[in-house]
């Protein structure tokens, strides 16, 4: 008799996932951490004949105790992996799963590949919360698969059962697994693979067969799928999804041909091959994949290729969602501004509407027009339209903002634009895609840089010389287009703050005159696939001829038209300017929950000086001593740890900076503790650092707070191996060296020149004596450097790792636990002497709030 398992419903969830492994699962890879995936079973790595990716088996949430429902568990595992994008970065599995104490259910994956697929849904949501909106939407579009395909055992009743299932269907102790099957399941990631390593090595003129062939790099994926071992061509008629399409022939030295269906005379309209090191590169990728597919799984995949779509396409097209809880608050400030009546008094044109869900909510059907790039879109939104949807199928159409003419708009969208008086009344109110040439992986130097993105418009190369660099941002191309050639209308549109804030904006800023009526900002980790800690806003603008200045809050003038209401409801925030350009106001702010936390004060900066300004001063004094080069590549919340200081300048690549001096100690040790001791979060992230007013000047706490704070600060990078380190604030009596010092700069400056300045802060004392145990500890060791620095000391107890790239880096913490309490205490310390110079961050003007 075989033994089965029962569990105590007291088992923790973690001790559940261990148990059910290894009982269950012993002859698999259960160790694998994926995303926030619980529970990952993959084939071992045994039973692998090339070392490739490991083969998921089965994804699955975990729950402890004996949940009744166990749809909800496959809804929040769903969640997870949407809302993670995990099946876009991961192979996907053969299975999900859901399992208490008392039981195992699976379900194919690709039964749910169209719940994973829907776009208008809001995937940011916590999956845990079981009484969201959003889980219970999820829980009905999906209960009824669930129910249908799930496969359920208990552990105790079904054990022997549930051993032939995993036996049959996990396919363990196989040594025949060579190549990986192309299914409903994996053809998106392989494909989203083969772009990154295939791809690039295609000499194919991509712009020509696009636009004449209507032929895309998936075509190609599917041409190279659809052969066998020997590279013989393995397609027909009846598995080809376009009247032009690829086929593909590893023999030849152009082994990609343009052909037409069922027409012999046009065959070989075209012939490509591979640049160099590509047929390598081709045979490589192929190795780990059995082709072709099985001609069911074929006829799928041509029925869904609106899934093999790469993610910079999606990131360049817009077509990510607009949670619903920003559309409706976004709708709420356009009433704010515009009046109650706004949706019969004005139009509505959502210019890069994706599938619409921004329009949902608006009432009135008769104006409202939405457009997008791909036909794809305009049918899924004309199909929702005949469902119920509150839109006109006549009023969406197909449209390349950024490219096409004005004179392919429906006639009655081009006769509001044409009219004056009407396109006053016309709102472009968008979500435009936020892509750029250069992104974060691109500057550091981890990914390649998009230059197409932008640059293939046609608008970039008209606004070019107008906004310059910032029209390597798509939605600047969007917004200065509706600027110049859709004038007087209103804008209601998300993005970033870089319009308002970012310095490559200058010249943007000085060409997008308008009226910000309303604006509200929230976390940009809020929206689908949008990353990071940073803002991003909806605002209200509205564009139009220049009147009377009333207010000087920011802008030049402001428009005596507008609904009085929405006037006076603006009145204590930006008042409704036109004409001016931007300087400064203040936006709402709502946090992820949707609920209002404040006010913010955005400013553009083009006419403040920086923080770097204010050190560069210090650069002419007489002095006689170097004590460091500080870096300063950056001056905004964002980019603090750009800020750091070394014994030398030739120590730092491509350095920008200042020297740290005796003659300038106070102020760069203010700079450091000014930049360092405020927290970083999604609020502060683009605010920049500026040139203080004169407050700080007699503040001679404040100057002392900040040297020591700078001395045991991250950005203190001063290593003794590096050059003579000035930056001992003991003596060698106080921390027990075993040896002189070869400087004493910092301990006496404390000791003569502090005093001439004020006594030092409670908060600066206790790091200073949290400092000296530190100090004691590490001189108590065998060996101990006498001219150790703080850099130095940390690297002694916490040791360093090198990653896959071969760079060093020290590790976060030690195995020596007197060491980590003494750091522990120090951290401390410089979290409160950070809260004491905090207040006077702001109250000098080194930041604005």
């Amino acid at each position: 008799m075989v033994q089965t398992f029962a569990y105590p419903l007291s088992l923790r969830e973690e001790e559940l996932k261990n148990k059910v492994a290894a009982d269950w699962f012993g002859a698999f890879d259960c160790t694998r951490i994926i995303g926030n995936i619980d529970f990952c079973v993959d084939l071992p790595a045994t039973e692998l004949a090339l070392g490739y990716d490991a083969e998921p088996i089965l994804w699955a949430e975990a729950k402890a105790g004996n949940k009744k429902d166990i749809v909800a568990s496959f809804v929040q595992l769903i969640l997870t992996i949407g809302g993670g994008h995990t099946a876009d970065r991961n192979l996907p599995p053969h299975f999900l799963g859901a399992f208490d104490a008392e039981k195992i259910a699976f379900i194919p994956y690709n039964a749910v590949l169209g719940v994973l697929g829907k776009n208008d849904f809001d995937w940011t949501v916590a999956p845990s919360d079981h009484e969201s909106k959003e889980f219970k939407e999820l829980y009905t579009l999906a209960k009824g698969v669930i129910e249908r395909e799930k496969l359920l055992f208990r552990y105790a009743e079904d054990g022997d059962i549930l051993r032939r299932f995993i036996k049959s269907n996990f396919k363990s102790g196989r040594r025949d697994i060579s190549k990986i099957l192309i299914n409903k399941n994996n053809f998106t990631h392989i494909y989203r693979q083969w772009r990154e390593i295939v791809m690039p090595f295609i000499d194919a003129p991509w712009d020509v067969l696009k636009k004449k062939y209507n032929i895309y790099d998936r075509d190609f994926y599917l041409a190279e799928m659809n052969i066998d071992d020997n590279g013989t061509t393995d397609i027909a008629d009846d598995r080809v999804a376009n009247d032009f399409y690829i086929t593909f022939d590893a023999r030849s030295t152009t082994p990609y041909t343009v052909k037409r269906k069922n027409e012999d005379d046009l065959f070989n309209i075209l012939a490509f091959g591979f640049k160099s090191g590509g047929l390598d590169a081709y045979a490589e990728f192929w190795r780990r994949y059995k082709r072709p597919p099985r001609k069911d799984y074929w006829n799928f995949i041509v029925n869904r290729l609106d899934l093999l779509v790469p993610q910079d396409v999606r990131e360049r097209k817009g077509s990510f969602f607009t949670p619903k809880k920003w559309v409706e608050l976004s709708q709420h400030y356009l009433e704010l501004a515009l009046g109650e009546n706004w949706q019969d008094e004005y139009y509505v044109w959502d210019c890069c509407a994706g599938t619409g869900n921004l329009l949902a909510g608006l009432t009135n059907k008769y104006r409202i027009w939405a457009s997008t790039l791909d036909q794809q879109d305009v049918d899924v939104m004309r199909e929702r339209a005949k469902n119920g949807a509150n839109l006109l199928e006549s009023h969406i159409f197909q449209f390349d903002f950024l490219n096409d003419s004005f004179d392919r708009l429906p006639k009655g969208l081009k006769e509001i634009i044409d009219a004056p008086e009407k396109r006053r009344r016309l709102v472009i109110y968008i979500n435009p895609p936020y892509a750029e040439a250069g992104d974060a992986k691109q500057r550091s130097h981890t990914g390649a840089n998009k230059t197409d993105v932008s640059v293939v418009h046609a608008t970039y190369d008209k606004y070019l010389a107008k906004i310059g660099i910032a029209g390597r941002e798509l939605f600047a191309q969007f917004l200065m287009r509706i600027h110049d050639e859709i004038s007087e209308c209103i804008v209601g549109q998300f993005s970033t703050l870089k319009h308002l804030m970012g310095p490559n904006f200058k010249l943007f800023r000085q060409a997008f005159h308008g009226a910000l009526a309303r604006c509200f900002i929230t976390p940009a980790d809020t929206f689908d696939n949008v990353k990071g800690q940073f803002p991003i806003g909806f605002f209200v603008w509205r564009l139009g001829e220049r009147s009377t200045p009333t207010s000087t809050d920011g802008f030049a003038n402001a428009s005596p038209s507008l609904n009085a209401a929405a006037v006076a409801e603006a009145s204590d925030k930006s008042e409704l300017k036109i004409n001016g350009v931007f300087t400064e106001t203040t936006a709402d702010v709502y946090d992820r929950k949707g609920e209002f936390i404040g006010t913010k004060t955005i400013l553009a900066y083009d006419n403040e000086r920086s923080i770097n300004d204010w050190l560069i001063e210090t650069r002419k004094r007489p002095t006689a001593l170097n004590l460091g080069f500080l870096s300063c590549r950056s001056h905004d919340v964002q980019h603090v740890n750009d800020i750091f200081f070394r014994n030398e300048k030739s120590l730092i690549k491509s350095a920008r900076g200042s020297w740290i001096t005796d003659a300038n100690l106070v102020e760069a040790s203010v700079y450091v503790a000014v930049c360092h001791s405020i927290d970083a979060d999604w609020l502060n992230d683009r605010d920049q650092f500026l040139f203080p007013n004169d407050g700080w000047k007699d503040d001679g706490r404040f100057h002392l707070d900040g040297i020591v704070y700078t001395l045991f600060a991250n950005a203190n990078n001063i290593k003794s191996a590096d050059g003579v380190n000035h930056w001992i604030p003991f003596t060698e009596e106080e921390v027990g060296a075993k040896d002189c010092f070869k400087s004493h700069f910092m301990s006496e400056y404390l000791r003569v020149f502090a005093p001439l300045r004020e006594k030092l802060s409670p908060a600066a004392t206790s790091v200073l004596d949290a400092g000296r145990e530190l100090w004691r500890y590490y001189h108590a060791q065998l060996g101990a450097n006498p001219d150790a620095s703080y850099y130095d000391i940390r690297l002694h107890f916490q040791g360093v790792t090198t990653d896959a790239r071969g760079k060093a880096k020290m590790n976060s913490d030690s195995k020596d636990a007197k060491y980590t309490e003494l750091i522990g205490n120090l951290r401390a310390a410089m979290k409160r002497l950070a809260k004491e110079i905090e207040p006077k961050v702001y109250e000098y003007g080194f930041l604005k709030k």
